[in-house]
């Protein structure tokens, strides 16, 4: 479906690419990994044509399209967000105009030409291209994924541009989801999305009919999705017949029999360097060194990717708090007419690990801000408890950075004891590598702030720490870096956070937070989201319990009735029902007969050579056409459920 061959992209003298090659096939669920730097993103932009490559080229056939999400997305528009979503189906006005010019050029053509017998065939074919595109469930289609992703029908008016960044990707991602490409390209979409929105994505892209190659730090997501991994490493590419886990096991079985292979060739080339520089000046073995240098020059060295080092990064020593750490105590929250929080009671202790879920808008960030002190509130009161040492972070604490210091210097000034000697080693694992660490703040890039403010603010002694969304500018090293830490910490901490990879192994406690209150789940992510599962199924099972609870008692009164000789009320009713179904049968046939006769009406009216002649007219007749199909199918499928109400209430 699209091959990419023998591609190579270097700066300077140092290749990140060469000699690139693979296929993407129809349905492949592929992971695209590496370390920061490989060249993930830059891959993903030469396959959607926005990057060329320095040698080789990217080929396709002519009916595969591809779309390409790429991590910090602004959507530039002055249009509603539904009518901007709704930009996404231009094909299908494209379509649209297509036969309203091939209708016009109609009237003007002698009907008994071939250009008019190729006119019919060219609107016969867009009309199959509209029927194609399904042109009248698009509204369905672009509500199903807006609200799928976290909007709200109240959003679907509101101007594009008053979305936040988080927002504007996910309109991106819905215009490219509607799109439906053959081949999607997904760098990092989880980013900004919440779980019940990483849930719904993770199920619509299982159904996918198309390609998808994912790049992504949330490694159950890669996990639940991906069935092959191209790992990108010294400017080659490895394939693995299976998702993230998979690939990891086998990378470290591949890695032995690649070092053994390279000590194997060393041993080797050190031999012969030695059988040259013995008999290099002796005649009679001049032909044998000859060949050995040939065959020294030829040989292609065997190359390891050097072990990043290990970095164990363990939180500043912070006195012990008391036994409850805070208390929010009727807490009335509102932003003007919106309220957020009424009578929250919520108690933390010593020893908490608390994940804060729920959908984008219903507070989550607001209460890690009122239980951090930063956010003000109406009525209630916060009772932090004693000995509580509290350092908090959200994505802009990067704002309050010093932008006129370097980064060495910003986590110098908070660092304390023994982990100062450290602080490079630290820093490289928020991915500050070598003179990255002398750059002044105000060059880094926003993720990199980010990282920055992070790395600040775990240096700093606490015992209770607040994280909002921690690890979205994080690589996988470097939160499994801050995973292992927080495994080590002795204190207490609250997360807001998607990342269920991530929490599943150090929370002990969930909050939900919802439109109807915060509510508490012990366990972790995976087991919250069981939990979920169950309450959904029990809430199911009643509905159906009550139902047939009723249709029992309903059973008993007609045998009570009948028993007392008595007339049925039930039986009655039944009849009652059947009458008023009976009458709607009427009203629907009646209904299908008229669409019937104005269907064949048209008909004939299509069969007259005349009836292209009038551009306009033809356009609105055959439009007419079209809508009298789909209320003769929606009008088809009523009869068929009201004829099959009235055989089962006989």
């Amino acid at each position: 479906m699209l091959a990419v061959n023998n591609i190579s992209v270097n700066y300077g003298e140092r290749y990140l690419f060469e000699n690139l090659s693979f296929t993407i096939n129809p349905h492949d669920r592929i992971g695209l990994v590496g370390s920061n730097g490989a060249g993930k993103t830059t891959l993903l932009k030469i396959i959607a044509g926005i990057v060329s490559p320095m040698e080789g080229s990217v080929n396709k056939a002519h009916f595969v399209t591809v779309g390409y999400l790429p991590q910090d997305t602004v959507v530039e528009s002055e249009k509603s967000l539904y009518k901007e979503v709704e930009s996404a189906f231009e094909n299908v006005l494209m379509i649209e105009q297509e036969l309203n010019e091939a209708y016009k050029k109609l009237g003007d053509v002698d009907h008994s030409s071939s250009e008019y017998r190729e006119l019919l065939e060219i609107i016969g074919e867009l009309q199959h291209k509209q029927e194609d595109a399904d042109a009248f469930r698009l509204k369905s289609k672009i509500e199903t994924v807006l609200m799928g992703l976290g909007f709200e029908v109240r959003d679907f008016h509101r101007p594009t541009a008053a979305f936040s960044g988080g927002w504007q990707m996910r309109i991106a991602l819905a215009k490219l989801l509607l799109l439906e490409p053959s081949v999607l390209l997904l760098d990092e979409p989880t980013n900004h999305l919440d779980i019940e929105s990483l849930q719904w994505l993770e199920e619509y892209l299982h159904n996918y009919n198309g390609a998808i190659v994912l790049v992504s730090h949330d490694r159950a997501f890669l996990d639940s999705l991906t069935t092959i991994t191209f790992a990108l490493s010294l400017g080659k590419m490895e394939t693995y017949a299976g998702n993230y886990t998979f690939y990891k096991k086998e990378r470290t079985v591949r890695k032995e029999l690649t070092l053994n292979a390279m000590r194997n060739q060393q041993q080797m080339m050190k031999q012969t360097q030695a059988f040259i520089e013995r008999f290099r000046y002796k005649s009679t073995k001049a032909r044998q060194v000859q060949s050995r240098i040939k065959q020294m020059e030829k040989i292609e060295l065997i190359e390891v990717e050097d072990e990043e080092e290990e970095v164990h990064f363990h939180f500043p020593q912070a006195r012990q708090s008391g036994r409850v750490v805070l208390e929010l105590q009727n807490i009335h929250k509102a932003y003007g007419s919106h309220v957020v929080y009424e009578k929250l009671d919520y108690v933390i202790e010593r020893g908490d690990r608390v994940a804060i879920v729920g959908v984008n808008g219903a507070g989550k960030s607001t209460l890690a801000k009122i239980a951090a002190g930063i956010e003000p509130f109406q009525s209630g009161e916060r009772i932090v408890g004693y000995n509580v040492a509290v350092s908090y972070f959200a994505q802009h604490q990067a704002e309050e950075l010093d932008m006129n210091k370097e980064v060495l210097q910003t986590v110098d000034e908070v660092a304390v004891g023994d982990i100062r000697p450290r602080l490079r080693t630290i820093l490289g694992s928020f991915l500050f590598r070598g003179d990255d660490v002398f750059k002044q703040v105000n060059v880094l890039s926003g993720g990199e702030k980010s990282r920055l403010a992070l790395a600040k603010m775990l240096l700093a002694p606490a015992n209770f720490l607040i994280m909002d969304e921690p690890t979205n500018h994080l690589d996988m090293r470097s939160k499994n870096v801050l995973q292992e830490a927080l495994k080590e910490f002795d204190g207490t901490y609250l997360i807001v956070s998607h990342d269920r990879a991530f929490l599943d192994t150090i929370v002990n406690k969930v909050l939900e937070v919802s439109a109807s209150g915060v509510k508490t789940y012990l366990g972790n992510v995976s087991e919250y989201l069981s939990a979920k599962k169950k309450e959904r199924q029990i809430i199911k099972g009643e509905a159906a319990a009550v139902k047939n609870s009723e249709e029992k008692r309903a059973a008993v009164n007609v045998q009570h009735a009948k028993a007392a000789g008595k007339r049925d009320p039930v039986s009655a009713k039944v009849k009652k029902n059947i009458g008023q179904v009976k009458k709607k049968l009427e009203v629907v046939e009646k209904e299908i007969e008229q669409r019937e006769k104005r269907k064949k009406e048209i008909e004939m009216q299509m069969a007259d050579p005349k009836f292209y002649k009038n551009g306009a007219e033809t356009k609105k007749i055959t439009h007419e056409y079209k809508e009298l199909q789909t209320a003769l199918e929606l009008s088809y499928r009523e009869w068929g459920t009201l004829t099959e109400e009235i055989e089962g209430q006989r």
